[in-house]
C-alpha cells in the first residue's frame, strides 16, 4: 500500500470520528481556535479548513448554540452544544462504544474482562 493510499484511508476513518470529537469537546463553550487547541491537546489534529466548515454545519443543523463574546481584546463567536446536540452526542457515544467493542473483538484487542 502506498503512502497516498494509507493517507486516504486514514482520512476516511477520521471523518466520522471528528464529528463525535467536536460534539464532545463542545460540552463546554469554545471559540474556533480554542476548540482546535483542545482537540490537538487530546491527540486529534484537525486543520482550520476542516474544523470551521464542520462547526458551521453543526450550527446550521441546530446541534450547536453560538454567541458573540468579548475576550482577550476582541469579539469571538463561542460555540456550545445545544439541547439537540447533547442528545445526539449521547446517542453517538452509545453507538461509538458498541462499534468500538465490536471492532475490538474483530481486531483481537478486547479481553474477556472488558466485555
Amino acid at each position: 500500500m502506498t503512502t497516498a493510499q494509507l493517507d486516504k484511508m486514514r482520512l476516511e476513518l477520521r471523518r466520522g470520528v471528528l464529528v463525535l470529537a467536536v460534539l464532545a469537546s463542545l460540552k463546554q463553550p469554545h471559540y474556533g481556535y480554542s476548540l482546535r487547541r483542545q482537540l490537538q491537546d487530546r491527540g486529534i489534529d484537525i486543520d482550520e479548513g476542516t474544523l470551521y466548515p464542520l462547526i458551521r454545519r453543526l450550527a446550521d443543523q441546530e446541534l450547536l448554540d453560538s454567541e458573540w463574546r468579548q475576550g482577550e481584546g476582541r469579539e469571538r463567536r463561542y460555540y456550545q452544544l445545544s439541547e439537540l446536540g447533547a442528545t445526539l452526542l449521547e446517542q453517538l457515544t452509545d453507538e461509538w462504544q458498541l462499534l468500538n467493542s465490536a471492532l475490538g473483538s474483530l481486531l483481537g484487542t478486547v479481553t474477556e474482562e472488558s466485555n
